[in-house]
């Protein structure tokens, strides 16, 4: 690929992050001082979980989060 070309790969990413800016109603409400750099945290963690989710399913080891049910039931 060329200088001039652009990376499909990081358009993706950008395109990701623009439409993940773009706030929820109770995210509006909270505030947000920069929503694309939360819309990229947001994002990079959403990919870790599910390549964390890939890797157990694949080795079939327990999955490391645990959901805390201590509540009334």
């Amino acid at each position: 690929m060329s200088a001039h070309e652009p990376d499909p790969a990081t358009d993706h990413e950008d395109e990701r992050v623009r439409e993940r800016a773009q706030l929820l109603p109770e995210e509006q409400a909270a505030g947000s001082s920069d929503p694309e750099q939360q819309a990229h945290s947001i994002l990079q963690e959403s990919d870790e979980r599910a390549a964390q989710a890939e890797t157990e399913a694949d080795t079939g080891a327990e999955p490391i989060e645990r959901q805390n049910n201590t509540g009334p039931l």
